[in-house]
């Protein structure tokens, strides 16, 4: 897969692929998976050739990520509780809306400042945090510091690598590996501790 894009990317001009840079980082926040890491690494591959610059990409990449968890927060935020807490919801649990309400007190805006590095939970963390009514204008500033950084790294990587993006590809699935391992441990104990709880009582 790694080839195909590198090829098709390659081939296109500079503006078309800031488009796609763009496009993938912000639809990898609606609809995920997707590839939008993988193919910022390739954007940054392309920057060590001087097809592109690292400024813009870091630029456009980073607003497409954003706008895209921005989205999905106002989504949230605009759902009325009583609904989602009736039952009406079927994909969200009135347990999950409590877990995500205990988070956010717990833990605060620091989920927010470390989404971008938790593959396959942006989207969750983003809706969630709009449906805990979390700040608007500190979400959007966290977020925008989290992509920052996020993005920086992968970009910088492309840029080091260059062509041999298989060895970032091989990184940041392990990466990805590893957090979702983390993460399903981490649920895991938080349904142990609930069943617990209720049967205990």
């Amino acid at each position: 897969m790694v080839e195909h894009i590198l090829d098709f990317i390659s081939q296109l001009a500079p503006l078309w692929i800031y488009i796609i840079l763009f496009l993938f980082s912000y639809v990898e926040n609606i609809f995920p998976p997707s590839p939008s890491d993988l193919v910022i690494v390739v954007g940054g591959s392309l920057i060590g050739t001087g097809t592109l610059h690292f400024i813009p990409t870091l630029l456009l990449t980073t607003i497409g990520s954003v706008l895209g968890f921005m989205t999905l927060f106002v989504i949230g935020s605009q759902l009325d509780r009583k609904i989602i807490r009736a039952g009406k919801i079927k994909f969200i649990s009135i347990e999950s809306l409590d877990k995500a309400e205990v988070w956010f007190k717990k833990y605060g805006y620091w989920i927010i400042l470390i989404n971008r590095f938790l593959p396959g939970t942006r989207s969750v963390i983003s809706f969630f945090a709009g449906l805990s009514e979390l700040n608007l204008s500190k979400t959007a500033v966290l977020a925008l510091i989290s992509s920052v950084v996020w993005n920086s790294i992968i970009i910088y990587l492309g840029v080091m690598f260059g062509s041999n993006v298989h060895a970032v590809d091989y990184y940041l699935s392990t990466y990805s590996y590893i957090v979702y391992v983390i993460t399903g441990i981490v649920i895991l104990f938080f349904v142990i501790r609930f069943f617990v709880k209720k049967n205990s009582h």
